[in-house]
């Protein structure tokens, strides 16, 4: 007589459907949050909208008041700027202001139409230099670095740009006009704020500072506040008229022979 069969149930511990369970969730709770985190389609597209429909670089706050209730702007425009990272336009930070820019690397495509037709002279490169390493500053500060009378003519030229404009007064005698440059200078210069100016050994390696320099030497590190100081009075009505009156010749610019 045959002995009956035997049948043997393999079950699965219960330890593992519980740990799959816990993975899944994981998991899922994971895909929440990231989706939480980036910003929605639309949002980018209202986003992209604003920066291009305006003239001028926006501010972050400009553009959250612009924005539904509860987007997160800076996340977005660093989703936006991604996306945009490697096309031939890019969205860019400058003076703490966001903007719409050519890629750097096809700027040569704009060339013609950009190109600057006035020139400017050694004196008011140095100037400008000075005036962006030591702001606020005044006319006579800037002769006693540069070792040489400063024509008016050329701080004129440098008015005129819009890379530089008068602060306010100095509480000294005679209270002279204090300068700073402004956010067209950094726009120009694609710098996003003072602190991006070329440092010691950046100044070095261009050449523009020669490499045997005193000990304790220093580059000077400007401020991006641009509230007065402590020695600086407010300009009074007039002191901008005064600035922007008709320039003179500027210096090394000398008059040609038989000129009337």
């Amino acid at each position: 007589m045959a002995s009956p069969a035997r049948t043997t149930a393999h079950i699965a511990p219960v330890e593992d459907s519980e740990e799959s369970v816990v993975e899944t969730s994981v998991v899922e709770s994971a895909q929440e949050s990231s989706s939480e985190t980036a910003a929605r389609p639309e949002e980018l597209r209202l986003l992209e909208a604003l920066l291009f429909a305006s003239t001028e670089p926006l501010e972050e706050s400009a553009l959250a008041k612009r924005m539904p209730d509860g987007v997160d702007v800076k996340a977005a425009l660093s989703q936006l700027q991604a996306d945009y990272a490697m096309r031939g336009v890019n969205l860019v930070r400058v003076a703490s202001k966001w903007t719409f820019r050519t890629a750097g690397d096809l700027s040569w495509l704009m060339t013609r139409e950009s190109t600057e037709t006035r020139r400017l002279s050694r004196a008011a490169i140095e100037m400008l230099a000075i005036i962006a390493y030591h702001q606020p500053v005044t006319r006579a500060e800037i002769e006693e670095i540069r070792g040489v009378v400063t024509s008016k003519g050329t701080l004129d030229v440098l008015l005129e740009t819009g890379w530089i404009r008068p602060r306010g007064r100095r509480k000294t005698p005679g209270r002279p006009l204090t300068f700073g440059t402004t956010e067209a200078f950094l726009s120009q210069f694609s710098l996003e704020a003072l602190g991006d100016l070329p440092g010691l050994d950046e100044l070095k390696g261009a050449g523009l500072l020669d490499t045997r320099l005193p000990g304790g030497f220093a580059v000077p590190s400007p401020s991006d506040d641009p509230a007065l100081r402590e020695d600086e009075d407010p300009l009074e009505p007039g002191d901008l008229e005064l600035t922007l009156a008709p320039a003179v010749e500027p210096e090394n610019e000398p008059e040609k022979d038989g000129e009337s």
